[in-house]
């Protein structure tokens, strides 16, 4: 494991060019896919992060042979799957260090009619349920049982049968694994109430590419013809919108001018609205996001001239993952803001640390933060604290890089899980980020 203290220097301009990365929750449910064939996959642009090094381990374990053909390329041929393995310790201990283990389940389900799996790990963000996932899969005809005292989940389906189907909630994971299962399903089945995140939509294009019939990709129905296997292909990860965010947070934060390239400003959704919103100016180049220097940005009301709310959505609704970048750009904008995280119950909870840098936030409940924008008047000043997750961790990175003095960080192996060598691409733009 990577070492676990960031020194930051703040008040630093930066600038120059940067990229994002393949995106994490993509790669997470794609590296999945091959474990329906036999045949060889090729993935590239999966990033080098610690999340995705546990999810390739994890597919190991089960015998999946995997080569390396370039930092962010690999082939995946599971032919010799050692299901036994599913149950042995080693294994068990690995799938409960990482939420990702879960896009395991309908992988295993949908070629080997049975799975077990820990409860998985992941960020501490609130709940995290389960229950979409099993209930889908559960229509599809599979039986489930829960171990309370070990955790263990497993599931069995002498038979998976295409039915209609009405997932209780948009969950992305949760329709990725009822779409592993029913593409190799007896039957049509139609999922209705379909998560239609670009990262579904990627892993249905593989799928298809792989042999599978699904259409209505893109869109919260999808129907899918099952059908008795699936081949090979080659498929490219899509770059990380939450990079995309966290560098135009950056860049407001620091009063920088940055070009992010290969942005995939297609797939953004309503993310760039959102940050211009929030009073950011920039400037798109086809695929690249150009960011001038901007000494303020204000904040915009509502059109009745009421205080903007921004708040999480299912896609094509802003990002969760991207709140925590909003509400530390809040803290020096001209103008305030009602942050409304309405999907995790304590992923504000980080706000302390930022309370503490000299931010003007009120705590309004476990979902809810008022944000009184300082406009530069008082620039944060920086402190010690721990990333509490992935996407709090880069935030307070962002304001340790904006703050006046010297921060320390730590727990940044949760940034690391995310985020590519981050200390080393900003430190490349001028930033001063120390491993210790």
């Amino acid at each position: 494991m990577l070492t676990s203290t960031f020194e930051v220097s703040g008040g630093r301009q930066l600038s120059g060019t940067i990229s994002p990365k393949g995106a994490k929750n993509e790669a997470l449910q794609v590296i999945c896919a091959p474990l329906l064939t036999t045949d060889k996959v090729t993935i590239s642009n999966i990033p080098d992060i610690a999340d995705i090094s546990s999810q390739l381990e994890l597919l190991r374990g089960l015998g999946v042979k995997i080569e390396r053909l370039s930092h962010d390329t690999y082939t995946f041929q599971a032919d010799t799957v050692d299901f036994k393995s599913i149950e042995d310790n080693d294994f068990l201990t690995n799938a409960r260090r990482i939420r990702g283990s879960v896009m395991l389940i309908g992988a295993l389900l949908g070629r080997f009619h049975h799975a077990i799996l820990p409860k998985p790990g992941g960020d501490k963000i609130g709940r995290r349920r389960l229950d979409t996932h099993f209930l889908g899969l559960q229509k599809l005809g599979a039986r489930f049982h829960y171990d309370g005292a070990r955790q263990l989940y497993s599931i069995d389906a002498p038979r998976l049968i295409g039915t209609h189907i009405l997932m209780d909630e948009i969950s992305v994971t949760g329709t990725a694994n009822v779409v592993f299962s029913a593409v190799l399903a007896e039957g049509t089945t139609t999922i209705y109430n379909a998560a239609c995140e670009p990262y579904v939509q990627q892993l249905c294009k593989l799928l298809n590419r792989m042999g599978a019939n699904i259409s209505g990709v893109g869109s919260n129905l999808l129907t899918i013809e099952g059908v008795s296997s699936l081949g090979g292909a080659t498929h490219a990860c899509l770059p990380d919108m939450i990079e995309v965010g966290s560098f135009i947070g950056l860049a407001a934060m620091t009063q920088s001018e940055l070009i992010i390239k290969n942005a995939g400003v297609g797939e953004l959704g309503n993310i760039l609205p959102v940050f211009e919103r929030m009073g950011v100016k920039m400037d798109i180049r086809g695929d690249d996001i150009h960011l001038p220097q901007q000494e303020e940005y204000e904040i915009q009301s509502f059109i009745d001239g009421s205080i903007l709310t921004v708040y999480d959505a299912p896609w094509p609704g802003f990002t969760p993952d991207l709140m925590s970048i909003i509400l530390v750009m809040a803290t020096q904008a001209k103008g305030s803001v009602l942050i409304h995280q309405k999907m995790f119950e304590s992923r504000l909870f980080f706000v302390d640390k930022l309370i503490d840098m000299g931010a003007q936030i009120i705590l309004c409940d476990p979902h809810r933060a008022t944000v009184i924008g300082l406009n530069r008047r008082f620039q944060l000043r920086g402190i010690e604290m721990t990333s509490p997750d992935i996407r709090a961790g880069v935030a307070l990175l962002i304001a340790a890089l904006s703050a006046n003095g010297r921060s320390t960080i730590h727990n940044i192996h949760q940034i690391d899980r995310g985020y590519e060598k981050i200390d080393e691409r900003l430190n490349a733009l001028g930033a001063e980020i120390r491993r210790v």
